[in-house]
């Protein structure tokens, strides 16, 4: 089967939302997921967009269309860090089951490592949730670092909630 990588455009937001839901139930954090296609849409092809996306597109099966079919996206964004420079964030990587092993996941990673490289990055940097064991292996096959063992760094958010608080001027 043939595939090919692009740029995601405003016509994938639909693709996009439905991936970031699939991927979300295969961790079993569904429920979390509350984004919007307008709030993606927004978030990324607005004036200033907080992510970047590539998306794979499986070419015309031949079976029922020949339209291609967006099977796999990566959500990306540039982070700086003040120790060693620029870093591209990869916030959602996900490939749908029945195309894994066609090296979709690969190439998505390697357009990303080259877009690191062109941007001039010192790194890739990314989350994994600890019981999905396929990907962590994934990752370190290819070379990726487990920073929460190798350095010890914890993950900590603060919700709408605690950021409503904080924003909050404290009585006095």
């Amino acid at each position: 089967m043939e595939y090919k990588l692009r740029k995601a455009e405003p016509k994938d937001v639909p693709d996009i939302l439905r991936l970031v839901k699939e991927l979300a139930k295969y961790e079993e954090m569904e429920h979390q997921v509350i984004l919007t296609e307008k709030d993606l849409l927004e978030d990324g092809f607005g004036e200033t967009p907080f992510y970047h996306c590539v998306i794979a597109e499986l070419q015309g099966d031949g079976a029922s269309s020949e339209d291609p079919r967006v099977v796999g996206f990566a959500m990306y964004y540039f982070t700086y860090d003040p120790w060693v420079g620029k870093q591209l964030y990869l916030e959602e990587f996900y490939v749908m089951d029945q195309c894994r092993g066609l090296g979709i996941g690969s190439e998505i990673l390697r357009h990303l490592s080259n877009l690191a490289m062109k941007t001039r990055c010192t790194g890739m940097m990314f989350v994994v949730a600890e019981n999905n064991e396929p990907s962590v292996q994934f990752y370190k096959r290819r070379g990726a670092e487990d920073l929460s063992q190798e350095e010890g760094w914890r993950l900590f958010r603060f919700d709408m909630k605690s950021l409503v608080k904080m924003a909050t001027p404290a009585e006095e």
